[in-house]
């Protein structure tokens, strides 16, 4: 793709161009919870990427603030913030799909409604789903770091990724990052200080601490129980 600046301009110029992926899709068996979760809970919680951009307030039934998770895993901390936060409205995105399955029992068990979940690429989704300035919240816990020098261009966080994200924030809206890998953590910040239109909430310019609204997982507190440390970023769009 060296002729073209962006992947867009070789998609234009009809070059594929094979996409580098944030991610490795290890689909996993499903229990039997878990399928009968996707079964019985998808028409009321699940969104195809396949319907293209959503409306909000259809989607929900209401107008409210949205929150958007990318990459919840198994959906424990998304379902806590969704029940903690009942005045919004929470969307997740998840390749692995026994999570989903998932993150729909233990929402449906809590009683929790307004929080709806996609089995897809987050950057396609993105793209194809989210509307422009619709999201008061985006929030990235612990993405796979790819620790090893070489695979470091699959981290999702990238200035391309950033900028396209930044627009899908309402000016005043915030992407909140969480990482356990300092390396990470410091690329993360890198990475931001230069996209245009952000501010760091730090009042150090750099890390936050973890904010209240993000639960700590048993991963984070076995974690501090060993010394590891975890390191929170917190970037408001301003234009």
């Amino acid at each position: 793709m060296s002729q073209f600046k962006t992947q867009e301009e070789a998609e234009a110029a009809g070059v594929y161009v094979q996409k580098v992926r944030s991610f490795v899709k290890r689909e996993g068996r499903l229990t039997k919870g878990q399928a009968r979760a996707l079964e019985e809970f998808w028409p009321s919680m699940g969104l195809e990427h396949k319907n293209g951009m959503l409306e909000m307030a259809q989607t929900f039934g209401r107008d409210a603030p949205v929150v958007l998770e990318i990459g919840f895993g198994m959906g424990t901390s998304l379902v806590e913030m969704a029940s903690n936060e009942p005045d919004k409205n929470f969307i997740g995105i998840e390749v692995h799909r026994p999570g989903v399955g998932t993150c729909m029992a233990s929402a449906d068990e809590k009683g929790v409604t307004n929080l709806r979940v996609f089995e897809h690429d987050a950057v396609e989704v993105l793209a194809d789903c989210i509307p422009d300035a619709s999201l008061q919240r985006v929030q990235l816990f612990f993405p796979d770091p790819w620790h090893k020098k070489r695979h470091h261009k699959r981290r999702i966080v990238q200035a391309d990724f950033v900028e396209k994200l930044r627009k899908k924030l309402e000016v005043g809206g915030v992407f909140h990052m969480a990482t356990d890998w300092e390396n990470y953590a410091e690329h993360m910040l890198e990475v931001m200080k230069q996209a245009p239109g952000f501010k760091n909430q730090s009042v150090t310019n750099d890390f936050v601490p973890r904010p209240d609204n993000r639960p700590l997982t048993k991963f984070e507190q076995r974690g501090h129980r060993l010394g590891h440390g975890v390191w929170d970023l917190m970037f408001e769009r301003v234009s």
